[in-house]
């Protein structure tokens, strides 16, 4: 007996010895993802900043957004190899250890959000901070020589440095890399680098004096019956809306790609598009990031077609090969929805807004944890029973769709929908 309780006990403090040695050396790694993504986030941020203040100063800009897409789509096709997949190229390399993700993919989507947003397309900036961080990440990678398990574990904390740093959200950047390369699975052993790089990534930007922005939320109502019903309809159509936007980008995508076999005549039809679009409508507010139109869902009552438009311009940005994110606009297409549906059902306007930025976020991304912890960091933990039921349900009634096609379905959000082993959400679109 003593024997045995001698080799256990020395099998405890080798694997005690062992786990010390793994966290040093992911929180070292992540602490390095961190600092070189936060930095190159910090210039992309504060890029953008400049690339707004010009396009409003200057509101001609706007007439050269389709020699500046052509400019974009160009310079992919020609230098960019696999770049042009995005984030579902880093999907890809993290589920399968496929493909290669190049390090030039951190300038070329840098240089391409920046046009875009100069220029008045309509995007976002998630989607640019994951791929920067992403390939930061993968080029540690192989300057350190990790074999393909540990290079998925830090091509996750890529992903959780980029969202961290690019929204101020550290916690739900963590979860963002562990939970959105397979649809209901989430990777913990990747959860230390996770936190380490998205904590460091978003601290180097507040050193760098990045202000994100955070709203504040009234009017959380007591929890009573009409109160519950209300929000699961909101949640509802919250995640129908989230799928609208999915399905409707990716099907552009094939349709313009089908019509103009040439990249940059495809863009440079979709700038005419969104020019057209403006002068149409009347206002410049769908352009860029919409960042004040999200912050007027919180303080006033905005125009009912504030999400659909918001919805047309951003698919149309992004479908005619625009470089950005689908995040922010997403963030503003549920904030304004939201506030649209307080007139109806009689409730908070910011209350419905800040539900429809995460309920619209969990549908299009199936990422209902981040979304929750999300909506924590950004609206304060008052109301987290509404935020998490709204999660949910979005995340269900979203499908099997969502903005990022390459991700593989772990679990089926329904035993009754039978789905093939490792399939991807790209499955469906091809039935």
């Amino acid at each position: 007996m003593n024997e045995k309780h001698k080799i256990l006990s020395n099998k405890n403090v080798t694997n005690g010895i062992k786990l010390t040695i793994s966290f040093l050396k992911w929180t070292g790694i992540g602490s390095l993802v961190g600092i070189l993504t936060g930095c190159v986030i910090t210039l992309f941020l504060k890029s953008l900043e400049l690339a707004t203040s010009l396009r409003i100063s200057h509101p001609w800009l706007l007439f050269l957004l389709p020699l500046g897409g052509a400019f974009v789509s160009f310079i992919y096709s020609k230098y960019g190899k696999n770049s042009a997949k995005g984030n579902n190229l880093i999907i890809d390399k993290i589920n399968d250890c496929s493909n290669h993700i190049p390090l030039r993919m951190a300038p070329l989507v840098f240089l391409g959000t920046f046009i875009t947003h100069l220029f008045g397309g309509s995007a976002g900036r998630e989607g640019t901070g994951v791929q920067i961080g992403s390939s930061i990440s993968e080029a540690v990678g192989r300057l350190l020589k990790l074999d393909n398990y540990d290079t998925k574990i830090i091509l996750m904390s890529g992903i959780s440095s980029g969202f961290g740093a690019v929204f101020g959200t550290p916690l739900a950047g963590t979860i963002f890399g562990l939970e959105i390369a397979v649809l209901g699975i989430m990777s913990y052993e990747a959860l230390i680098p996770c936190f380490t790089a998205a904590f460091v990534g978003s601290l180097v930007t507040e050193l760098f004096g990045i202000h994100h922005s955070h709203y504040k939320v009234i009017g959380i109502p007591s929890t009573n019956l009409a109160v519950i019903l209300k929000i699961v309809l909101c949640a509802v159509l919250f995640g129908l809306l989230s799928t609208l936007f999915s399905e409707l980008t990716h099907k552009l995508k094939v349709v313009f790609s089908s019509i103009f076999k040439n990249t940059s005549i495809k863009s440079i039809v979709g700038g005419f598009i969104i020019i057209i679009l403006t002068y149409i409508i009347g206002t410049r507010d769908y352009l860029g990031l919409s960042l004040p139109l999200m912050a007027s869902s919180f303080n006033n009552h905005v125009s009912p077609f504030s999400a659909f438009l918001k919805l047309i311009f951003t698919s149309i940005t992004l479908g005619t090969g625009f470089q950005g994110g689908e995040v922010t606009p997403l963030f503003v297409i549920g904030s304004t929805f939201g506030n649209t549906l307080s007139n109806l059902l009689h409730m908070s306007p910011s209350f419905l807004a800040a539900l429809g930025v995460i309920g619209v976020f969990a549908g299009a991304t199936n990422a209902p944890i981040t979304s929750f912890i999300l909506g924590i960091e950004m609206f304060g933990s008052a109301g987290s029973e509404y935020m998490l039921m709204t999660c949910i349900i979005s995340y269900l009634f979203s499908g099997h769709s969502g903005i990022y096609i390459s991700q593989r379905i772990g679990r089926s959000k329904s035993k009754l929908i039978e789905i093939p082993k490792e399939a991807t959400l790209s499955y469906f679109k091809k039935k």
